[in-house]
């Protein structure tokens, strides 16, 4: 085959550098920008922030004086000239508004005095910032009782043994056998003087901790309950130690029939269970929350309801007026020309992101009205497709939009993403938003007798009588995804 070159024509789309970052500033959630923004500021010199949180801290100069332009900028006048000023009355002797116990302006304690007074009223919580301790382990805590109970080496050493051994929800999990038979045979420990480290573990507090299962773990702490009739307590003791899977699967019957006893006397040893912890270690977990800043805040106006851009998590950025008007004279081809164009895509792409999810906001609300008004039970159905085709955009876009962004509103903080939500036919020929199907299962279930919970297909039946057909399964389906327990485990007595 003889090779030939042949010219085509042919059109293409090519995202260019700057579509490539606003796409990928407006998919990213709040932290995620806030960090970009961090990285870039420190890349790009013509970059800067005019919400840096040092801008109204006070700073000394070099000489020692406090620069009062950072305390508060554009509003007090420039160091030089307050002394300047200072110096003019003091030469004429003049005496300042505050009355003869103020001290001139010139003298370092006026300046140190007005500093503490403008940053609150000389308060040690504002003067200086309190730090945050760090929280203790549960080894910790239960270390401290050992020092405090144990004298012998020996004993503290064994006691410390078992102590490593347990796990976050302080179980021991490894076999008393296993941990014995790993230690060294010089050391000469009997299995008997592990087995009393472990009765010390179980006696410290929190109560329960040391157990090696579910079962001994509520046993220990219903041993050390106050105020429990001993009726009650052995009742409660046999439950947890032969029938705490029937307890488990609300197999009253069984349990009556089991122990011989009425409801009165079930229901007292229940409630005495259900004190009880079966994690006592999970309260000294190290997990740190995390909190969600909202992008957007709905609040309600003369005409209806309004959205409101969060201005907390919009950075104020600029382009530095020094390196721009430098570049504007060399009129050089440099790397910092780059940098400048940089810097006024991302001013730009940033304007543009908070301009799109604003917009995409307000579509929503102005779609889902009724939920703001009366709550779930009223939402109503919303596909990506509808809010696209409102304002012009790709689907895609507007995926990227509510994903990660979070709306403030008077029922609470939601994902924009919550608002949409997949459709249900109602015998009016109209549509059910399942969303709020699921606010209606939530309310009937927790309105629902305890002794007789409904069941999935009683809950069907239910919403069929509202006008909207639905399946017994999609209502299992909803149920799980509710987190709500299925009818057995919700019986009571």
């Amino acid at each position: 085959m003889k090779q030939t070159l042949q010219l085509k024509t042919s059109q293409h789309l090519a995202l260019t550098p700057q579509l490539q970052q606003s796409i990928r500033l407006l998919q990213l959630s709040t932290l995620e920008l806030h960090q970009e923004i961090e990285q870039v500021l420190s890349d790009n010199p013509l970059l800067e922030r005019l919400d840096d949180p040092l801008d109204r801290s006070v700073r000394l100069l070099a000489d020692g004086a406090i620069n009062h332009n950072a305390a508060t900028p554009g509003e007090a006048p420039a160091p030089g000239a307050q002394a300047e000023e200072g110096g003019n009355a003091n030469s004429e002797g003049e005496a300042s508004e505050g009355g003869a116990d103020d001290a001139p302006a010139g003298e370092p304690d006026a300046d140190w005095g007005e500093a503490g007074r403008g940053a609150g009223g000389g308060e040690d919580e504002d003067g200086r910032p309190q730090l945050e301790a760090s929280p203790v382990t549960l080894r910790e805590h239960l270390m401290e009782q050992v020092r405090m109970t144990c004298s012998a080496a020996r004993d503290c050493a064994l006691v410390e043994l078992v102590v490593d051994a347990l796990d976050d929800n302080g179980y021991l999990e490894e076999p008393l056998d296993d941990i014995h038979a790993r230690l060294p045979e010089e050391l000469e420990i009997e299995f008997d003087e592990l087995r009393t480290a472990l009765a010390m573990v179980q006696s410290m507090d929190p109560p329960g901790v040391g157990a090696r299962s579910a079962a001994e773990c509520l046993a220990l702490q219903i041993r050390r309950m106050p105020n429990v009739p001993l009726v009650t307590r052995r009742m409660a003791l046999v439950i947890v130690e032969k029938y705490l899977s029937w307890f488990a699967q609300r197999e009253f019957n069984k349990l009556k029939k089991a122990l011989d006893c009425d409801d009165e006397d079930l229901r007292e040893a229940q409630a005495v269970i259900r004190q009880c912890n079966p994690h006592p270690g999970a309260a000294f977990a190290s997990d740190v929350s995390d909190f969600v800043v909202p992008d957007v805040i709905v609040r309600r106006a003369k005409d209806g309801w309004s959205v409101q851009l969060n201005p907390d998590v919009m950075p104020r950025l600029r382009v530095n007026s020094l390196y721009a008007q430098a570049l504007r004279q060399a009129k050089s081809e440099s790397q910092l020309n780059a940098q400048l164009q940089e810097a006024k895509w991302l001013i730009k792409n940033m304007r543009q992101r908070f301009d799109t999810i604003l917009r995409v906001a307000q579509a929503i609300v102005d779609r889902q009205r009724n939920f703001f008004s009366h709550g779930a039970v009223a939402m109503r159905p919303l596909v990506l497709r509808e809010i696209a085709d409102t304002l012009g955009l790709h689907e895609s876009t507007i995926s990227r939009v509510t994903t990660q962004k979070y709306m403030l509103t008077p029922h609470g903080m939601f994902e924009l993403k919550y608002f949409f939500g997949s459709h249900v036919a109602t015998e009016a020929g109209g549509e059910a938003s399942s969303t709020a199907i699921r606010a209606l299962i939530v309310q009937l279930t927790g309105a629902e007798d305890p002794k007789n919970p409904l069941s999935d297909s009683k809950i069907a039946e239910m919403l069929g009588e509202q006008g909207m057909v639905i399946a017994r399964r999609t209502v299992a389906k909803y149920r799980e995804a509710l987190k709500i327990p299925p009818v057995s485990l919700r019986k009571s007595l």
